[in-house]
């Protein structure tokens, strides 16, 4: 394999390391206070589909539809300790990572990222937990959208994926597409919500055997197509099954 090379988008204004964790303490707290309290006392019907889907160890990027704040906690509940034992680790937008929320973003497996300006600290840390076979959370259209479609894809999971995949032979990490739909665009008390996590896509296919810049941004387009069709299909299932 050759020396990692980051995208050209990607500026070097940063050096400073980022820096993530999973509090050991704080973590479990989170993660039995969002499944037992927060989550049943604010929502009604949680349907949980696909999790069979859902690797036990190695690197996984969980690709899901952004369309509330609640998502954050919903994937955990869907994914993380409860359904595979794993804690999820989140790219979020650097704005917000400040204040006590950053702290408690930080310590919970969250770290920052400038959408507008990417610095390679950043993108070298998602690559670096990668590698680790953590399970990664990129929310693919960027932002979050209402309206109850899939919107088109940013392309940093894709770029990401491929440079993590070119970066050590054999790593193997493998695309999620999940589909997470609240009964309103707005998600008020008692709620319904329906999460679907689709099969995994194998980011290894998008490589073959060729990890020059060229194959690299090729194998990234495609996979950041072929991402937007999964999650494409999950919404357009789900809708049809209404």
């Amino acid at each position: 394999m050759s020396t990692l090379k980051l995208s050209e988008s990607v500026t070097s204004a940063s050096k400073a390391p980022v820096q993530s964790r999973c509090s050991p303490m704080l973590t479990p707290l989170a993660y039995f206070l969002g499944q037992h309290l927060v989550i049943p006392a604010y929502f009604d019907d949680i349907t949980i589909t696909g999790q069979h889907h859902l690797p036990a160890a190695g690197p996984v990027i969980l690709a899901p539809t952004h369309r509330a704040r609640w998502d954050s906690i919903m994937l955990p509940l869907a994914a993380g300790r409860p359904a595979t034992g794993r804690d999820l680790r989140f790219m979020v937008t650097a704005d917000e990572v400040r204040g006590i929320q950053g702290w408690f973003i930080r310590r919970l497996g969250g770290f920052p990222v400038n959408v507008r300006r990417p610095t390679i600290a950043s993108l070298r840390h998602g690559i670096d937990l990668l590698i680790a076979g953590e399970m990664l959370v990129i929310y693919p259209e960027g932002g979050i959208r209402r309206k109850d479609q899939v919107h088109p894809l940013k392309p940093g999971l894709g770029r990401l994926a491929v440079q993590a995949e070119a970066a050590q032979e054999q790593l193997n990490v493998q695309v999620l597409p999940v589909d997470i739909h609240y009964g309103e665009a707005y998600p008020s008390w008692r709620c319904p919500v329906q999460i679907t996590i689709g099969d995994v896509i194998a980011v290894r296919h998008y490589l073959n055997g060729d990890d020059s810049p060229d194959a690299l941004k090729a194998g990234a387009k495609q996979l950041t197509a072929d991402l937007q069709t999964r999650l494409s299909s999950l919404v357009n299932s789900r809708q049809n099954a209404a």
